[in-house]
């Protein structure tokens, strides 16, 4: 992550989440994110006119946002490529102008545009870069590392890892056992403070960030290790497998989209079979860990009805053998259960 600034303490919330000319739910993931994760911190939205999308919070311009008590806009959307447009360049200099910091999670850094650069500069504004790796990241390892690591797989991109991760990371804490998100994605590392963007390491050294995130830990605990991307997917599936080598999961949980037919972005490429998916999570998994073990399944089930959401959690939970619900819309009780009892010992 990268600050601009003498002082980079000031950007935080309260947020205004800025969503732009943002056309489909998959687009505002990160918005989305922080409103659901975060609804403390998110004051209301800001959207162009042709803003096709809801948050379903205020709508505020950003003399409004100011006045209201914002401190910061935060990019909400995400794009292929992670690029500004034009217009979204001209909205963060009017936002630097009107008196917020600005958080950004694109590959396009806030950083490197010289007339945002010129504007938080002229305006005593901060800009913050979340996809920014860390400095000094190692080459993994494969050592094995103490204490206990779930990390989440997907079938397809934006199926549901993170929220996964964290609703798993809120049960545990609410049983009283220790447990920590591990985040590896923009929208995670805004909702968590912290962690690194595992797709904007370079290639070489994604295992050794995820090594890095998840340190030792003797205290009987779980780090809940977000996933990235798919092992099924051609655009990101290198990601995903450094994930699954670096993090060294003691568990896994597969999140799925049902009503999905193709992986994002690529029509030509079906969803694949759900229990081929688990297994070759697995198998890659154990190059670094052979004892890991599948916990759960996890489905976004959004755009069922709960009579359909039901049903298809009961398939795909007797297909596997292991509990399967929606994180959101029915929690995550029953794959904690089985997680802590496959680890009992």
């Amino acid at each position: 992550m990268s600050a601009l600034g003498e002082d980079a303490a000031p950007w935080g919330p309260p947020y205004l989440l800025y969503l732009g000319s943002a056309t489909d739910d998959l687009s505002i993931k990160t918005a989305r994110g922080l409103a659901y994760w975060r609804p403390q911190w998110c004051l209301g939205q800001y959207r162009s006119a042709d803003c096709a999308v809801t948050l379903g919070l205020p709508d505020i311009d950003l003399a409004q946002g100011r006045a209201y008590g914002a401190r910061t806009m935060v990019i909400g959307v995400a794009n292929a490529g992670g690029v500004m447009s034009a217009e979204m360049v001209t909205d963060v200099i009017a936002a630097l102008e009107a008196g917020l910091h600005v958080v950004s999670g694109l590959h396009h850094k806030l950083s490197e545009h010289p007339d945002i650069v010129a504007a938080a500069r002229s305006h005593g504004r901060t800009l913050f870069d979340a996809r920014l790796p860390r400095p000094g990241t190692p080459v993994g390892t494969g050592k094995p590392r103490a204490g206990r690591r779930l990390l989440t797989v997907g079938t397809d991109c934006s199926v549901g890892k993170m929220y996964t991760a964290l609703a798993l990371e809120r049960s545990l804490r609410e049983r009283g056992h220790p447990a920590d998100f591990r985040a590896t994605g923009q929208t995670g590392i805004l909702v968590a403070g912290a962690g690194i963007p595992i797709d904007a390491v370079v290639a070489d050294f994604i295992s050794g960030a995820a090594e890095s995130i998840s340190p030792d830990r003797t205290d009987a605990g779980w780090d809940l290790i977000e996933g990235q991307g798919s092992l099924f997917h051609p655009s990101f599936a290198g990601v995903s497998l450094g994930l699954l080598h670096g993090s060294q999961p003691d568990a896994l949980v597969l999140c799925h989209e049902p009503t999905r037919r193709h992986m994002r972005g690529l029509v030509d490429y079906p969803i694949p079979d759900l229990m081929a998916c688990m297994e070759a999570n697995l198998a890659a998994a154990r190059l670094t860990n052979p004892a890991v073990k599948p916990v759960g399944v996890a489905l976004n089930t959004s755009h069922l009805s709960e009579h359909e959401a039901r049903g298809a959690c009961d398939r795909v939970g007797a297909l596997f053998g292991l509990p399967c619900q929606d994180p959101v819309s029915m929690g995550v009780e029953a794959i904690v259960d089985h997680l802590l009892a496959s680890f009992a010992n």
